[in-house]
């Protein structure tokens, strides 16, 4: 069986978003997988964090004779265990983090606030 590391296609019209995965060379390009290896979201603004990969696992399927697609070649050599963009890579997804956060709120000093008192009818 011939394995191929290639992308398949999820999302929506207009909002691709793709996983990365081992597969059967003559599975269809949505089709049965062997292993999901990573993914790769082209609609996130920073370049450096679009592509999230398993290292070793990828090494592990080159090292069975698996051949990646173009695509995933180009990925595979940046972000893979490997790769020449890992630092900017660690960077971006750090920097994307925060900007998913909630800000903080200020916390408020309550200075001199005085509870009404509880009447007893007893």
């Amino acid at each position: 069986m011939s394995v191929r590391i290639r992308m398949k296609k999820l999302g929506r019209r207009h909002r691709p978003f793709f996983r990365i995965c081992a597969m059967d060379i003559r599975s269809p390009r949505d089709g049965r997988v062997l292993e999901e290896l990573g993914t790769y979201d082209p609609m996130v603004q920073e370049v450096d964090a679009r592509a999230v990969l398993n290292g070793q696992r990828i090494n592990y399927w080159l090292s069975t004779g698996a051949q990646p697609s173009d695509k995933v070649k180009v990925l595979i050599k940046k972000y893979g265990a490997e790769g020449t963009h890992l630092e900017q890579q660690r960077a971006a997804l750090e920097q994307l983090a925060k900007s998913r956060r909630r800000p903080e709120l200020p916390k408020t000093e309550t200075t001199d606030v005085e509870e009404p008192a509880s009447e007893d009818t007893t």
